[in-house]
């Protein structure tokens, strides 16, 4: 039996474990279905022509993981963000982790999808906002039928979150081969600001395939800061599936740092719905060995008056991959769009490969859209300048590539998550970068 099959067939158990009755109910049957019709995506799909999932699918994962260990906070510290205070959702193998989190709060809900799905006191916010941006493709689909535990965040209106929100999902390697499907639902109402940090770490070599949906919904004048770590070990594969829905005037980042894990696939769809919206599309990729990390993204201009910036650096070393497919599509009614794309590269190695295709689809005639794409290696002068000032070749190509990398990092609103990046891409390079970490 396949993994689709196995999926398929453990949906009726899976119904069985649950509330037949809850408002989800409907939604997950007409998700299963899609899924059962679609399956996984391959090759043969456009969207997905340069990354395949068959080596990864191959796993006998255990849809169902058991949850019997219990991590002590020292076990997890480095995975934190502990340098400053901030609100915490922790999950152990897909189930909350209630001592090792801390979400006292006042004035907005966090809150786990499990209770929010099925108590009657959320069941307004789960109507007018669950599984109504997230895509009906195969993956996504499959998320949503067997939907059950995540982050729920509902900051209400006009409210200034007085810390970050950290999401941390974390894999005990228990069982031989697991594999995770967390949903979050982001609600973020008129005035309202808040700042998260997501993560997904495996703690030991047993293989992981994390299937993460996650739905943000921006309404008018909200604030949205979203930062999301990918630092993890060869034997764990991400695809990370996130949508935004944004209204008049508000301002939603995503800045994604991929450093690690055997296949990354970042999905980042932004949907604005409203004048004078700003999106912000960061990230950067450091990879070696035979990583792969493919970011795919789509930035809808639905009305006029906004504006959408995307950079994306990559520096992939040995025998990685990389992909980068941005799209960017600008209706006939939102004129005035100001629209910025830029995918750069370096390749380390005559055996790394990169992918990029940008696209503009333009319907409006008074618009600024600019899109660019470069492949290269580092800069031969630059080097030479360095090496004569007396810096050694390694460090001088460090300090290039931090440079390359380091635009994206100086639009990071949070002095903490910069010093961790920093520390994270002198380890990557294998250097001492030379800074107060």
């Amino acid at each position: 039996m396949d993994l689709k099959e196995k999926l398929v067939s453990s949906f009726m158990a899976f119904e069985n474990r649950i509330d037949v009755d809850a408002p989800v109910h409907e939604i997950r049957n007409e998700a299963i279905k899609i899924f059962e019709t679609n399956g996984f995506p391959t090759k043969k799909d456009e969207a997905w022509k340069y990354t395949s999932l068959n080596s990864v699918l191959k796993k006998d994962y255990s849809v169902f993981p058991k949850h019997e260990n219990a991590l002590e906070f020292s076990e997890v510290k480095s995975y934190m963000l502990h340098e400053m205070d901030t609100y915490k959702i922790i999950f152990i193998d897909g189930k909350y982790s209630s001592h090792l989190s801390q979400t006292t709060h006042d004035g907005f809900d966090v809150c786990l999808m499990s209770s929010a799905l099925n108590n009657p006191k959320y069941r307004l916010v789960i109507e007018n906002y669950f599984n109504k941006i997230a895509e009906k493709d195969g993956l996504t689909s499959l998320n949503t039928a067997f939907a059950t535990e995540g982050a729920y965040i509902h900051i209400k209106k006009n409210k200034l979150v007085n810390k970050p929100i950290q999401i941390l999902h974390f894999s005990t390697g228990s069982e031989e081969a697991v594999m995770l499907q967390p949903r979050n639902l982001i609600v973020v109402d008129e005035n309202s600001h808040v700042q998260i940090i997501e993560r997904h770490q495996s703690l030991t070599d047993n293989p992981v395939l994390t299937n993460s949906v996650t739905e943000i919904f921006a309404n008018k004048r909200a604030i949205v800061d979203y930062y999301k770590l990918q630092n993890d070990n060869k034997h764990a594969s991400l695809i990370d599936n996130t949508f935004a829905n944004q209204k008049q005037e508000s301002h939603v980042s995503v800045h994604t740092f991929s450093f690690g894990g055997k296949l990354v696939r970042n999905n980042l769809h932004f949907y604005q719905n409203g004048e004078r919206i700003d999106s912000t599309l960061n990230g950067i990729t450091i990879i070696g060995d035979k990583q792969h990390v493919d970011h795919n993204t789509l930035v809808h201009h639905i009305e006029p008056n906004c504006e959408s910036h995307q950079d994306y650096k990559g520096i992939f070393a040995d025998n990685s991959t990389g992909v980068f497919n941005g799209r960017v599509v600008v209706n006939k009614e939102a004129q005035k769009t100001n629209a910025f794309q830029s995918n750069n590269n370096i390749l380390l190695s005559d055996k790394a490969t990169i992918n990029s295709k940008p696209q503009l689809e333009i319907f409006a005639d008074d618009v600024k859209c600019s899109h660019g794409c470069t492949i290269g290696q580092l800069d031969e002068s630059a080097m030479f300048y360095m090496r004569s000032r007396g810096i050694p070749e390694k460090e001088a190509k460090a300090l290039l590539m931090y440079a390359f990398s380091n635009n994206v990092l100086e639009s990071v609103k949070i002095p903490e998550i910069k010093t961790r990046i920093t520390k994270i891409i002198a380890e990557k390079l294998g250097v001492n970068l030379g800074f107060d970490l």
